[in-house]
């Protein structure tokens, strides 16, 4: 049989007053300090204890009689309180200053404000556990000897006035103030706490909690404050208790809605109640001003069967349920005193306390151990185990249960000593060990199983206990008394210990059933015994004075058992556990799996909700749970104080969206989305002046998004591809569920996570070749998924990445008769130096680069590439700000511009292979399968010069493919588009619109271009195709629909007008239909970024009925997007689609792409803000006979 003793070895810093208080189920009271070790019983032996709290200090306790006792540690500075009372005296002409007053004066004795009468008789010991120290005197410098020469008097014309050290010609009055001190004189002993003077006691007391002493960290006096549950479940308030008053004052009711059965206050000012139907209540509006609170708030028990217990500590909340169940409350703060929700913790317990620093302590409910939970840190705010307080009792120390004494020395048997017989003490089993009775602990059953196990002997007689023992191989009957009743005490006066003997004549003739019965004898010894007394079974624990810091180390002991300590401590030792109770908790611990909550805590600046807006420093938290076959419910805590209340908000981060990093007002920033913060158009806005602390928040949350969803650390090749206007690159994961029915997944509701990289668009399919194209027009593909990866290795996973743009800036000029062109403008003109729009100031001296990470490689210099054209100089001009600049001048052009650009260069790391040498401006990829067997994947790029290339040799296994094929074309075009059937569509720079005719699988680069013209008097600038749809969008922002597509004919008949105010528009392979819009109806003040998606699209209504406007965060206008997503159809007939090769393609790309061409208009310098907006498309999963998973490409 093996038996597991855990002991537990507490290091520095545990400080040397700090010590554990705990109460046995007889109510005695023991400490254990951390010197010494060893459990000491408290010094008044017939004290006896119900329930302890603890503090640094001191230490309460509620005694059997139901009166309140306390517990000073001993210091060497003593506890002194100070009296005083001042006597005051009035001048005449007779007597000058004398005794008598006016009517309307003040008593002749009074405090200081004169309002109360304090005589000196009046003061009297408020306990017996005080004592005076001298006598009454004079408050001068004389500090208690003889009065100087002013007699400590103080001057004044009248009552009240304010009194001076300088006697004067008209002061009439005069105050001198007396002083007397008393000191406590109980400090290391229980003392009882006196009752109220003039006042009625209150009701007995049943539980007792004290805390509040971190509440004011600045002050140096702390002050406790103690709350009392009384047998009518009424609840007190100790008031009036500080450090040189630990006694307090007097007692106060408080408010309850409900009948209290129990009370626990924290260090700070958190306070919960339990009540008798198993719920609970929390305190709020607790401060220093306030300790005693305003509100309370109802709580949910963890489960059913209701709470029983509730331990409070700085930040958390334990509860142990009727079941004893352990739980932990999530999101306790004191901005958010009632948490948000229960986590259930390994283990069974029948009581908890906390420590000052949030640790646990506890008593198991079978076998009344006291626990302490290993691994808590202010990180790991749960631990990780529960393991027991081992330590022994102290041997001068004598208990009124049994002990077994031990010898120390072998050689005090004059015989042999022999193997333990079946009727031995030593030879026993566990389960035939006589357990001692441990009487169940409540507030109220107490006390009458306390008398009642008193009442009953120790051990049964053995005529009771032992009845299979035969008389005659019995000691007589008061012989066998004593020994098993007393074994300690010597039968005939004399020091003569008791000792177990083995009766060897005995071992054939006592049947099994009596192995657990003995004889003692008594035998002399040669030398001293060691005494070890037995654990007695623990009823209560408080560790509110023992001082365990974080970094405290917890070394642990497996003497006879090596194994790993299990979660379950039902029972913890496995010597206390019968056949039956070992099966069944054996059976718990299998199942049972520990739940722990991590907590990471910092501070940060957050741009507040309501105006004006600003930044603001607050408190941010992150709560992670962790744990097997446990959901996950990480949340985000931002605590904050509005208006002198502390509030809070929150976001559970499986409902973030995305997180957008930036930079703004010299800090790093991120935007944090949620489902309703982008319907309110309003991001948790964070930021840090660190890059450090940024990245690693940022990573952290990261992390803590990802893992929420169960997404690995590499995009898969599913997975959605998107670019913001600022050039960061964000993935999403669709669902992996699709073999089920196809639902809508709402556009504010799909997470997207970064990936390094600084792009201008990309494109991908779902064989995971992706491709993007940087600032600068180089071209890049993605080897950190698909086949890149296993066929490169990890050499590709970390390349140096880098990126060139351009910060546009605008120096503009008015004419004036006098001077001509100056800058000297009217006063309701622009900024001189300005940014496109006009409304910000820049200048070359105060405009940076986007963030930190770019620097500049280049001075300014005048761009000529502007849209609309340019003279010799850049100049463009116009009759007035703001109105369309033309680049020559005319009689009635009052003002002129010019555009300054300097690049910039951002360097970064990540999975990205270079594709030299050609400079691209749009590329597009064939949607296909994953599971399809293409031997080449179709790429189609279009060259800076305007050049339409095709890309030769892309593999899912060599995504960069081989070399380009130049496709002839007469005119340089500027956008290319690929859909299903292997249709490509093209925009020339001039708007012309062309489809290239006879491509397919085996033909890539197809045959010749055939013209499409364009609706009457329109320019066309982007075009998405579908599979049997094509959309165009013009340069006055109309949507255009191609009518008469059909196999045989797929360039169309005519276009049809749909909508206006539109962007951009993407035509998924089902022929779904996704704008941009430009302006959303609801949203007047919105800016252009808005996405749409089209409703009612089947094959019978390709043009849809209404659009459902989504999710959109007011991104600059952008000159050219091309959405082109995947479509959800509605029926398994709508989702197969066939390519020229037979082949399905049910999955699309997603492009939205802000394009900053030499050839387009170059966006204004706002498009390098550091909140850019960001785009979120829906995409819906059609039915489809082989399941499939569609690859959307999105650019922000």
């Amino acid at each position: 049989m093996k038996t597991r003793f855990t002991v537990i070895k507490l290091h520095r810093p545990m400080m040397s007053g700090s010590q554990l208080w705990a109460v046995d189920v007889y109510g005695q009271g023991f400490s254990l300090w951390a010197t010494g070790g060893r459990w000491r019983r408290a010094t008044d032996l017939l004290l006896e204890l119900k329930r302890v709290t603890g503090s640094q200090h001191c230490c309460w306790g509620i005694g059997c009689d139901h009166q309140v006792y306390l517990h000073v540690y001993p210091s060497q500075v003593p506890i002194r309180h100070q009296e005083e009372t001042y006597e005051n005296q009035r001048w005449n002409p007779v007597d000058g200053y004398t005794d008598t007053l006016l009517p309307t004066d003040r008593w002749q004795w009074t405090d200081e404000s004169g309002l109360n009468p304090q005589p000196l008789h009046s003061f009297v010991l408020p306990s017996a556990n005080w004592e005076w120290e001298g006598d009454w005197y004079v408050d001068d410098e004389s500090c208690g000897r003889e009065s100087s020469e002013t007699g400590g008097w103080e001057y004044a014309v009248d009552f009240p006035a304010t009194f001076t050290k300088e006697k004067k010609w008209n002061s009439c009055v005069r105050r001198r103030r007396w002083l007397r001190y008393r000191r406590y004189k109980a400090l290391g002993s229980w003392a009882k706490v006196p009752l109220d003077r003039a006042r009625p006691p209150p009701e007995p007391f049943t539980d007792i909690s004290c805390g509040g002493w971190d509440m004011n960290d600045l002050s140096p006096e702390k002050h406790i404050y103690l709350w009392a549950v009384s047998q009518q479940g009424k609840l007190w308030f100790r008031t009036g208790i500080r450090q040189q008053n630990p006694e307090g004052t007097r007692w106060e009711p408080i408010q309850v809605p409900r009948e209290v059965a129990q009370v626990s206050a924290g260090p700070k000012d958190l306070l919960w109640l339990v009540l008798w139907d198993g719920q609970l209540l929390a305190r709020t509006g607790i401060s220093k001003d306030c300790p005693k609170g305003s509100l309370w708030e109802l709580v949910q028990p963890p489960n059913q069967k209701g709470a029983v217990h509730v331990a409070v500590g700085i930040t958390v909340v334990w509860a142990v349920t009727k079941d004893n169940k352990v739980w932990f409350r999530r999101g306790v703060n004191s901005h958010n005193p009632t948490g948000s929700g229960w986590i259930s913790i390994g283990g069974e317990m029948v009581m908890l306390s906390m420590g000052p620093n949030d640790q646990v302590w506890g008593v198991g409910s079978d076998d009344r151990t006291v626990y302490f939970r290993h691994g808590v840190t202010a990180t790991e705010v749960t631990g990780r185990s529960w393991v027991a307080v081992s330590a022994q009792l102290d041997g001068s120390e004598s208990t009124n249960h049994s002990s077994v004494r031990v010898h120390s020395d072998a050689s005090v048997f004059a015989g042999e000593v022999t193997a333990p017989s079946q009727g031995s003490v030593l030879g026993c089993d566990d389960t035939d060990i006589p357990k001692p009775r441990v009487p169940k602990i409540t507030s109220d059953s107490f006390i009458s199983a306390l008398v009642s196990d008193r009442s009953t002997p120790a051990h049964d007689p053995p005529s009771a206990a032992h009845p299979s023992v035969p008389e005659d191989n019995q000691v007589t009957s008061q012989e066998s008394d004593s020994s098993i009743l007393s074994p300690s005490s010597p039968s005939d006066g004399s020091e003569t210990p008791w000792s177990n003997v083995d009766l060897e004549e005995m071992k054939d003739s006592v049947p099994s059933s009596t192995r657990s019965s003995v004889a003692t004898y008594p035998i002399e010894l040669q030398h001293n015994t060691v005494v070890q007394e037995e654990l007695p079974p623990w009823a209560w624990v408080t560790g509110g004075g023992c001082d365990i810091s974080s970094s405290s180390h917890v070394d642990l002991f497996n003497i006879s058992d090596p194994g790993p300590l299990s979660p379950s401590i039902t029972p913890a030792l496995s010597a206390l556990d019968t056949d039956t109770r070992t099966r069944g908790a054996q059976q718990e611990r299998d199942v049972s799996i520990e739940k722990s909550v991590r907590v990471t805590r910092g501070c940060m600046c957050w741009w507040r909700d309501w105006m004006p807006h600003q930044w603001e420093d607050v408190s941010v938290t992150l709560e992670q749970v962790t744990g097997a076959g446990a959901q996950t419910g990480d949340i985000l805590y931002l605590y904050y104080t509005h208006d002198q209340e502390k509030k809070y908000l929150y976001a559970v981060i499986k409902e973030v969206t995305a997180l957008v990093p930036g930079f703004r007002d010299s800090l790093y920033t991120m935007a944090v989305y949620t489902p309703e913060r982008t319907k309110q158009r309003r991001p948790i806005l964070l930021a840090t002046p660190s890059q450090q602390d940024f990245n690693t928040w940022l990573s952290l949350l990261n992390e803590s998004c990802c893992a929420s969803r169960g997404l690995g650390e590499h995009p898969s090749k599913q997975a959605l591809w998107a670019v913001t206007c600022k050039g960061d690159v964000m993935v999403h994961e669709p669902s992996p569920s699709l073999e089920a029915p196809a639902q809508y997944l709402p556009c504010d509701h799909m997470f997207w996570r970064q990936v390094p990289a600084h792009l201008l668009c990309v494109e991908s399919n779902s064989l995971g070749v992706v491709w993007g194209i940087a600032h600068d027009h180089t071209a890049w593909v993605y080897t950190g998924g698909g086949g890149g990866p296993s066929a490169l290795g990890n050499e590709n996973l970390n390349q140096a990445i880098s990126d060139v743009r351009s910060v546009y800036i605008y120096e503009n000029q008015r004419w004036n008769p006098m001077a001509g062109y100056t800058d000297k403008g009217l006063p309701t003109d622009r900024y001189m130096w300005s940014d496109a729009s006009g409304l910000r100031e820049c200048t070359k001296d105060n405009t940076s680069p986007p963030s930190p990470q770019w620097t500049w490689v280049s001075d300014w210099a005048v761009d000529y590439g502007v849209p609309g054209g340019t003279d010799k100089e850049g100049w463009q001009y116009a009759a007035d700000f703001p109105v369309t600049f033309h680049g020559y001048k005319t009689m009635k052009d009052f003002v002129r511009r010019r555009r300054w650009a300097r690049k910039c260069k951002i360097s970064l790391t990540g999975p990205w292979q270079k594709v030299p040498p050609i400079a691209l401006t749009d590329v597009t990829v064939l949607p296909c399968l994953a599971q399809c067997s293409l031997e080449q994947v179709p790429v189609w790029a279009i060259s800076e010069k305007g050049d339409v290339l095709c890309r030769l040799g892309v593999t899912a296994n060599n995504p960069a493919g081989n070399s380009w094929l130049h496709v002839g074309t007469d005119q340089p075009f500027k956008s290319i588009c690929i859909g299903g059937g292997h249709q490509v569509w093209a925009i020339a720079r001039d708007g012309a619109v062309f489809y290239r005719g006879s491509v397919s699988a085996h033909n890539p680069a197809g045959e010749c271009w055939y013209h499409i013209p364009s609706p009457p008097k329109q320019t066309l600038r982007q075009v998405s195709v579908g599979r049997t749809s094509v959309y165009a969008v013009d340069e006055n922002s109309n949507l255009w629909y191609r009518q008469g597509l059909t196999p045989s004919y797929p360039q169309g008949s005519a276009w049809e007008l749909i909508s206006s105010n539109v962007c951009k528009v993407s035509v998924g392979p089902l022929d779904q239909v996704w704008l941009i819009a430009d302006k959303v109806p609801g949203y007047p003040s919105e800016s252009s970024g808005t996405v749409c998606h089209r409703l009612g699209v089947k094959p019978m209504q390709p043009k849809g009925l209404s659009w459902d406007f989504g999710i959109g965060m007011g991104a600059p206008v952008c000159e050219r997007e091309l959405y082109r997503g995947p479509a959800y159809g509605t029926s398994q007939s709508n989702a197969q689609p066939h390519t020229e090769s037979g082949e399905r393609e049910c999955c699309g790309l997603l492009d939205i792409v802000p394009t900053y061409h030499h050839h387009h208009h170059h966006p204004p310098s706002s498009c390098f803000t550091a909140f850019p907006s960001l785009l979120f498309f829906t995409p819906f999963l059609s039915l489809c006979p082989v399941p499939f998973q569609p690859n959307v490409t999105i650019y922000f």
